[in-house]
């Protein structure tokens, strides 16, 4: 399966294929919206003014991730962040992000917003996901440990636990 996905991304094919809790997920290349959202999210992220926790915030859009369940589950986060740069690999990455922002897409919202999505990444040890709904204006925020998600609106700055700032 995981070959399948990765010749999938290479070929540069007009799905997007993940493989989450024995269950193939498909999704189709996003649409303008969702790309014009991802690109300025990303741009904006950046290390909390002040904070000098270590964190260099590198982001990583829509990179193939391996997730440690009993699957062996793997995701393409709209937008992973990470506190150190991860090594160029052709191969899923094993490493997990600190944080994960998804941007909802019409007729995949179930998916970010399913038990496949938040719930799925915080159950794997991710502390912040970060559910961005660009059409309604308003964010999601999940947090490990919080039995509920806060709700946000747009345009909204978030300071992440590992250090990190976001503007969605």
């Amino acid at each position: 399966m995981e070959e399948l996905i990765v010749q999938t991304a290479a070929s540069g094919a007009p799905v997007r294929l993940e493989h989450v809790r024995g269950r193939l997920k498909v999704e189709a290349s996003p649409a303008s919206r969702h790309q014009k959202a991802s690109r300025r999210i990303e741009r904006s992220i950046g290390p909390i003014p002040g904070r000098g926790d270590g964190c260099a915030c590198f982001a990583l859009a829509d990179t193939l991730i391996r997730f440690p369940d009993p699957d062996s589950s793997l995701k393409r986060p709209d937008i992973a962040i990470f506190c150190d740069e991860p090594p160029d690999s052709d191969e899923a990455r094993e490493v997990l992000p600190q944080a994960v922002i998804e941007i909802l897409s019409v007729g995949y919202e179930e998916k970010d917003l399913g038990p496949d999505g938040a719930q799925f990444y915080l159950d794997c040890g991710i502390a912040d996901v970060l559910i961005c709904d660009p059409r309604a204006g308003r964010v999601l925020r999940y947090q490990a440990g919080e039995p509920r998600p806060v709700e946000l609106a747009m345009p909204a700055t978030v300071d992440l636990r590992c250090g990190c700032r976001v503007v969605l």
